[in-house]
């Protein structure tokens, strides 16, 4: 691996792009430090200390300290996640997005201009119902109570400026560097919660607990890359034919179903939009003796109805994102078009139902998996008295091993491109 990286580093175009998304990452942690205008720092700090509100521990993690911090960072990448669910579903209800879908790129640029303005609104939603969470002063008092309404206009401005900016980082890592930009956002985010995390672990001095969750770990992120690095491989048969003159040969390969196709995206979209509306619950109304207080406090981490939608959800999304990805109709009638069939399947609709059924099958197992993964830490916590510092500890993994192996896959393939040994080749 030390010499595969050696090697794209040898080389200009991906020394850039590397360089690039390294710069790009930088200045978003870089911003998660820019304080807001009008904020006590000392009471924040205060507040942080004493307060153990699960939500606004929860959103600390996703932003990667950014709103412990107040920084103009505060609001994360989660309106923009948000925006892309709600996109993603009314593509497959309204005919008109349906439409824009299958134009190819002029209609994928539509549907993300329309997703950049779905962010905007939210993100100034999310703003003002955080601006108003921090004036009230019920869970963090005098860290806003001071501010004047120029300085409540300022800080709404720039949360949403800084949401906008943190999108638009994210497209140009897509664009001109390594990998998901999004995806990296998120993971740098989490990373960077993970040094002061095991820091607590130590200062807490229980070595047993330390030890059972290293295994744990290891545990987990072998299962984690035996899941995304499995697949079930179809046999395709090709029959000989006439081409103009030519009569190509025949032959035999396989079509490739992996395990878990949709890979983190299902964890990203179940966390954001459940994290969404109970911070604006929580934001707008702190109070648990009201009504959205005791829906904020019902629906909590770690708590049962938050546990049994996550796993739906979950669930649900990988069954969503795997159909967008793979559509046994379109395969069936292009390997119908190139004289490939499926031994003992006739070609065409039972092709494409065959498909379909081994599809169901193996993302049963993926989306079970991916639950159970995202889940399971929280009943580990629970009865190892951690509290909330690792109810995220299934989810971080799972977001920051797929979000690697992915990279992995896109600088093997740059490597490859130019016949150096990469990091997934076996040696022989």
């Amino acid at each position: 691996m030390i010499k595969a990286l050696g090697n794209a580093w040898s080389v200009p175009e991906l020394r850039r792009k590397l360089m690039f998304t390294a710069v790009l990452i930088g200045l978003y942690r870089l911003g998660c430090y820019v304080p807001l205008p009008g904020v006590n720092r000392q009471a924040l700090a205060a507040g942080l200390d004493t307060s153990e509100n699960a939500i606004t521990g929860l959103f600390g993690i996703f932003t990667g300290g950014a709103f412990n911090n107040l920084s103009v960072f505060s609001l994360g990448i989660m309106p923009y996640i948000t925006a892309s669910i709600v996109l993603q579903l009314m593509t497959v209800a309204l005919p008109r997005l349906q439409e824009l879908a299958k134009e190819g790129e002029t209609g994928q640029q539509k549907i993300t201009q329309y997703t950049r303005y779905l962010t905007l609104g939210l993100a100034f939603l999310q703003a003002v119902a955080m601006m108003v969470f921090f004036r009230n002063g019920q869970v963090f008092p005098g860290v806003l109570t001071g501010a004047t309404v120029l300085d409540s206009y300022l800080i709404v401005i720039t949360l949403t400026a800084g949401t906008m900016l943190i999108m638009w980082l994210g497209e140009l890592i897509t664009q001109r560097g390594l990998g998901n930009g999004i995806s990296l956002v998120i993971s740098s985010a989490i990373l960077s919660r993970a040094p002061s995390a095991i820091r607590t672990l130590f200062e807490q001095g229980n070595i047993t607990n330390i030890v059972i969750l290293a295994v744990l770990a290891v545990s987990i992120i072998a299962a984690i890359v035996f899941v995304n690095e499995g697949q079930r491989r179809i046999p395709i048969t090709y029959a000989k034919r006439q081409v103009g003159r030519r009569m190509t040969q025949g032959g035999t390969t396989y079509l490739p179903l992996k395990v878990n196709m949709a890979g983190v995206i299902p964890i990203i979209f179940a966390s954001s939009l459940l994290i969404f509306p109970a911070i604006l619950a929580q934001f707008a109304a702190g109070d648990r003796g009201t009504i959205w207080g005791q829906l904020v406090a019902f629906f909590a981490p770690g708590n049962a109805p938050y546990l049994i939608l996550y796993g739906l959800l979950v669930v649900m999304f990988t069954y969503f994102y795997t159909a967008v990805q793979f559509n046994p109709i379109d395969h069936a009638d292009n390997l119908k078009k190139s004289g490939g069939y499926i031994p003992g399947v006739r070609p065409g609709q039972p092709t494409a139902l065959y498909l379909n059924n081994v599809l169901t099958k193996i993302t049963l197992f993926g989306a079970v998996f991916l639950a159970a993964v995202a889940v399971l830490p929280y009943f580990i916590a629970g009865i190892m008295n951690l509290g909330t510092r690792i109810s995220l500890g299934g989810t971080s993994i799972l977001i920051v091993v797929g979000v690697s192996l992915d990279m992995v896959r896109q600088l093997e393939s740059q490597l490859m491109m130019r016949n150096y040994e990469g990091f997934l080749r076996k040696k022989r």
